[in-house]
């Protein structure tokens, strides 16, 4: 799988997490396709194309922290934009028993990416 590929299949991905839960790094490289690709998650991340709006911010780390410091723009733009889908951060981490996405078989496999919706 070419690395387009990759990245394609990884912002599809976290397109389809749900407001309100997040996934890891690790997760979404899975459920993508990309076994051990938690790297290639944040590479994608970080390229993604401006005019993608793309809910980056309901991807953290396994242990449910922020995968910024504490004091950056990003930390806050990102607790803010979860907090607005009811997901809290206390002390820098997200509740992942709680908050994790965890996509049944079905939506999966047949729930319409709207991404790359070509109508």
């Amino acid at each position: 799988m070419d690395r387009d590929t990759r990245m394609r299949r990884i912002w599809e991905t976290i397109q389809d997490i749900p407001p309100g839960c997040v996934a890891n790094y690790g997760q979404v490289a899975e459920i993508a396709g990309i076994p051990r690709g938690a790297r290639q998650v944040g590479y994608a991340l970080r390229h993604c194309p401006k005019d993608i709006e793309l809910p980056w911010h309901r991807v953290v780390r396994s242990s449910g922290r922020s995968a910024f410091d504490a004091n950056s723009r990003h930390f806050r733009t990102q607790r803010k934009r979860l907090a607005k889908e009811g997901v809290s951060l206390v002390d820098g981490k997200v509740d992942m028993s709680r908050y994790r996405w965890e996509p049944d078989l079905d939506e999966l496999l047949w729930k319409p990416s709207a991404m790359w919706d070509e109508s």
